[in-house]
């Protein structure tokens, strides 16, 4: 597949050119599916909201006035469709929050270096999307898409201090299954000797 420069890129998708649409899908597949996998349930969602963010790019590309980054652009565009999924009525009727106060041993939980160095990325995804959706949500918008507690607060109508539990509650969460891996690993290690 021939290399194209961002202009060429821009402008051929401007003239809805096929071959151009296709050389950026396939440039940025592997990086905007992960974007979606991270706020999707499961793959096949985070695969729908992949294709429906390439559809809102490539119909809204007039949109990009060379400010910035294209590829910022276009990860902003990826965030928003999954938001929006996540704010759609067919989302919220499948979606139930559990509140609970944290208790205070949970609090204390830490995961080591090697920990987090031993899970790779596919298994990192499924806890992620293994968290109920709003503290799920919460958490990709804070920890990978830099959002504030104040802008997260604005986009998902919640208070700052909702956001900041969410992120809370999703490390704590995290923490749990994590080191629940790191045993069962080792456990099956020791049973294989």
């Amino acid at each position: 597949m021939p290399a194209y420069s961002e202009q060429e890129i821009l402008a051929g998708c401007r003239r809805k050119d096929r071959a151009i649409q296709e050389h950026l899908y396939k440039t940025y597949f592997s990086t905007f599916l992960k974007v979606c996998a991270r706020y999707a349930k499961d793959m096949q969602d985070a695969e729908q909201l992949f294709n429906d963010g390439f559809l809102k790019i490539f119909t809204q590309i007039d949109n990009f006035k060379n400010a910035g980054s294209f590829e910022g652009w276009m990860r902003r565009i990826m965030v928003n469709t999954c938001l929006d999924y996540l704010r759609s009525s067919a989302f919220k009727e499948e979606m139930v929050m559990h509140v609970r106060a944290v208790p205070a041993e949970e609090s204390n939980l830490s995961v080591t270096n090697e920990g987090l160095e031993s899970i790779e990325f596919k298994e990192m995804v499924a806890l992620i999307q293994d968290l109920p959706a709003t503290t799920r949500t919460v958490f990709n918008l804070f920890v990978f898409d830099g959002y504030s507690h104040r802008e997260i607060g604005t986009q998902l109508d919640m208070s700052e201090g909702t956001s900041h539990w969410h992120v809370h509650q999703a490390r704590t969460l995290l923490q749990k299954k994590i080191k629940k891996s790191e045993h069962k690993k080792v456990t099956y290690e020791a049973k294989r000797i």
